[in-house]
């Protein structure tokens, strides 16, 4: 009996895994609000904003790379026994973060988080794939793409109130109990499904994290270093790495770790372009925003996150619709306007970045994403897994997975660098200045220019999710058997 021939729901299971999902959201949301306490907290020395986004990169590195491999092995030992491996790391890392005294020991702690989330992700979208018929796979990856869009409310929100009460150390202490209730519901509630054997092509492996690690590595550090030859040489390094291991994928006959097939596939294709530049620009556009609200007009954390309610608020009602209608139209008609209004929404949140600005105008920009938001994560999720077969749910999703968060990887890096070239730009030897550039108390020169270094890095996110837009408009809608 295959998985769709059972008679049992799979809405619970789904249901037990959000948990899971909704928590590695919302830590990553919480993680962006808190960064500039976190920096306060254990790195006070300068203002170079390099040292801290480490905190977030070092997390998106871990998750990144043994994507392609945690999918294959969902297929291999069950996508039930993998999620519950990773949630019980990513949950017992969480105490280790919490616990962190050193800027050094919380980047480990958020590594080894990372790794706990990348099992549990790519499990998600096969069980999904898995259990859903075609025709009714809109709906659930509706609820998924509604999942983000309450995870963006509580995450942002639950850290401010956690950071101001508390301390930052509890945004991570609060994913313990969440963890273990996760464990519980997934443990009673997620079926065992019928497993695929696989061969895992470690080469693959070791060429894909040389690359990515590589490449991180050097758009983060550049700055620091002045853009020097090293660093140059190391991004090289990294691209002819990644040149090398799509040919090794290419060449290898038994059971490459990337499937070049599934890219035959134009909606498979397209969909990853499109998620690679989305997790791109989602990263991106949370730290400049978070430091020009928090450290030029000295928001604090939860003021800073209230502003987000609009954008969470709208996602989460409008993605399950969307899920639904999906399943009757062609992608494009819910995806273009989608991303034309996250991309109008960057746009506008760079021209309106200045310490002129009322606060409550940041809501119009919030309520545009939203909107954006809604037609986007779950359309293109379920544009990219509605033709995957059974054996290669985990692979697909794994690879869906990979791209989305290689692209939050490069943002992170990306606009990292982007902020403390901007800010060099506009004050001049602010990577050397004392900490309390970060405090929220600056002068107004200094405010003025702080906040024209983090408008100008805005821009960076609002033109890469032009490049989702492009590849979305050459998606079409399928058609697929209901069997």
């Amino acid at each position: 009996m295959t998985e769709r021939e059972n008679t049992r729901s799979p809405w619970p299971a789904l249901w037990a895994l959000i948990i899971g999902f909704f928590m590695i959201l919302v830590d990553t949301t919480i993680v962006s609000v808190a960064n500039p306490a976190i920096k306060a907290a254990l790195d006070p020395a300068t203002s170079n904003l390099d040292n801290v986004v480490w905190v977030t990169s070092a997390y998106l590195l871990t998750y990144a790379v043994p994507l392609l491999v945690t999918g294959r092995l969902g297929d291999r030992f069950g996508p039930k026994n993998i999620y519950l491996i990773g949630l019980a790391i990513f949950t017992l890392s969480s105490l280790w973060c919490g616990l962190s005294t050193t800027l050094g020991g919380l980047i480990a702690a958020r590594a080894v988080q990372g790794l706990g989330a990348a099992f549990m992700t790519p499990q998600t979208m096969a069980v999904i794939t898995r259990t859903f018929l075609p025709t009714n796979r809109g709906a659930a990856m509706g609820m998924w793409g509604a999942t983000a869009g309450v995870a963006t409310l509580v995450g942002p929100l639950a850290g401010g109130l956690l950071v101001d009460g508390l301390g930052w150390e509890w945004i991570f202490f609060i994913n313990i109990p969440v963890g273990i209730i996760g464990f519980i519901a997934a443990w009673i509630l997620v079926p065992k499904l019928e497993t695929h054997p696989h061969r895992f092509d470690i080469l693959g492996v070791v060429l894909s994290a040389i690359a990515v690690f590589l490449i991180v590595f050097g758009l983060q550090e550049g700055e620091k270093y002045d853009w020097s030859l090293p660093i140059w040489g190391t991004i090289a390094a990294g691209l002819v790495v990644l040149v090398v291991f799509v040919v090794q994928q290419a060449k290898t006959r038994s059971e490459p770790l990337v499937p070049l097939t599934l890219f035959r596939d134009r909606n498979f294709s397209g969909a990853n372009i499109a998620i690679a530049a989305v997790g791109f620009t989602v990263t991106a556009q949370a730290l400049p925003l978070m430091f020009f609200l928090q450290s030029a007009r000295g928001l604090t954390p939860t003021k800073a996150a209230l502003l987000m309610i609009p954008m969470a608020v709208i996602s989460g009602a409008l993605a399950p619709a969307a899920g639904k209608i999906l399943d009757r139209v062609d992608p494009r008609v819910i995806l273009l306007p989608g991303l034309l209004c996250v991309a109008a929404g960057m746009f506008w949140y760079a021209a309106i970045i200045d310490m002129d600005t009322p606060i409550w105008v940041f809501l119009l920009p919030s309520a545009l994403l939203g909107i954006g938001n809604a037609g986007m994560w779950g359309p293109l999720s379920t544009t990219a897994t509605r033709k995957l077969p059974p054996r290669m749910a985990g692979a697909g999703a794994g690879i869906y997975n990979t791209t989305r968060t290689i692209g939050s990887v490069i943002g992170s890096a990306a606009v990292a660098a982007l902020m403390q070239s901007r800010l060099e730009a506009n004050l001049p030897g602010a990577g050397e200045a004392p900490a309390g550039q970060t405090g929220g108390s600056m002068p107004p020169p200094i405010a003025e220019a702080f906040s024209t270094a983090m408008a100008q890095t805005m821009i960076l996110p609002a033109c890469v999710i032009l490049i989702a837009l492009a590849a979305a408009l050459f998606l079409r809608r399928e058609k697929v058997d209901i069997a």
